[in-house]
């Protein structure tokens, strides 16, 4: 078989990158920085596609080491071309440590660097060569705030409406319950009743608080309730949405298309929100997309929003973009536009994240 784009190169590089200020969540605890793998990969005729994936703060350099040491031996010498082959076969190549976590992370990173030289190759931006539904989509505003005072909460989120944003989120899990609702009373009270509303629980309660927080959350008009437990209770899962009475959202813990298949047939989400950061690029995020889409559910997303915004836009049947707290799209040539609302996909060939790399400079770390 002819290889047409050979692959002759795969560098990773690895940046660790600061917060402007410390961020809290209910089972994360305090992020203080994150960090980015970047993947170049170079083929025969010169073209280069740039990939990543990003972290909370951990496990950054372990996702370098698997690409550097199992994954790149793999893919030299491989036809750039075949995106979803590789994938595959990069699936295979380490499935006994993988099958989610690291590995999901590592060939996201790579997946997303083939398709940036895919649609390159097709001079087409990323929204047009997946879906072309849109060149924008809805968005709300997603802080990691569960560490923010009361007032510092509302002028944060005062600041997304100031901004265009027409949705919004918060974190839950305070200490009490009755602290998470007074918080929730003062956002909607500021927001008013015409803003989409989520909260985020990032798998702090137990089933059955689960189940009692879902109960007195549905008088707020709240669009989700997200992760309110651990993701591995598929069953948990279903019996809080359907005791609860409130949409659940979840996700971005799932890290292969399997457990987005177990949550949606075993439990019950009504917001699938896969990742490409570790759900394994635009390949993984694609499937997972199509299967929210046989089972008529909309499809959503987690961080990445530089990224996401091209998948999003392309789909006809998008919920909610997240934007996230972790601000990769401010170290990128564009970073996310919002207009009316609504975000705005790059409209230039290739995946549309071109980096800033004397903005990424000084946080160059060795992993």
């Amino acid at each position: 078989m002819k290889i047409e784009r050979k692959i002759i190169d795969v560098t990773t590089e690895y940046f660790r990158i600061p917060l402007l200020e410390a961020l809290g969540d209910a089972k994360h605890g305090i992020h203080t920085h994150f960090e980015l793998p970047i993947v170049k990969i170079t083929v025969e005729d010169g073209s280069v596609g740039v990939g990543y994936t990003y972290t909370g703060g951990v496990g950054g350099p372990a996702i370098c080491s698997m690409i550097e040491h199992d994954l790149k031996p793999f893919l030299l010498g491989k036809d750039a071309s075949c995106v979803e082959k590789l994938w595959e076969d990069m699936n295979w190549k380490i499935h006994y440590v993988g099958r989610g976590g690291i590995s999901s992370f590592a060939i996201s990173a790579i997946d997303i660097a083939l398709w940036d030289l895919r649609a390159k190759k097709a001079g087409e931006p990323l929204w047009k060569l997946v879906g072309g539904a849109n060149n924008s989509t809805k968005c709300y505003a997603g802080a990691i705030d569960l560490n923010f005072s009361l007032e510092k909460l509302l002028s944060n989120i005062q600041n997304y409406l100031d901004q265009g944003f027409r949705a919004v989120k918060i974190k839950l899990g305070q200490e009490t319950l009755a602290e998470d609702l007074e918080r929730v009373t003062a956002v909607r009270e500021l927001i008013g009743p015409e803003i989409d509303f989520m909260v985020d629980a990032n798998m702090k309660w137990s089933l059955e608080n689960s189940i009692k927080a879902a109960k007195l959350l549905r008088q707020y008009d709240v669009l989700w309730l997200e992760e309110p437990t651990i993701p591995d209770d598929y069953h948990g899962y279903k019996r809080i949405s359907q005791e609860g009475g409130l949409a659940i959202a979840a996700g971005e813990n799932l890290h292969t298309i399997y457990e987005f298949q177990n949550m949606i047939t075993r439990g019950n989400i009504d917001f699938p929100q896969p990742d490409a950061s570790n759900i394994g690029g635009i390949t993984g995020w694609l499937k997972v997309a199509n299967l929210a889409f046989a089972h008529n559910l909309p499809v959503c997303t987690h961080g990445m929003q530089e990224l996401h915004v091209s998948l999003m836009s392309a789909m006809t049947h998008a919920s909610y973009l997240e934007v996230h707290s972790f601000p990769i799209d401010q170290y990128t040539t564009r970073p996310l536009v919002i207009e009316n609302g609504r975000a705005v996909a790059p409209d230039i060939p290739g995946t549309g994240v071109e980096f800033r790399w004397d903005l990424l400079e000084p946080h160059k770390a060795n992993y």
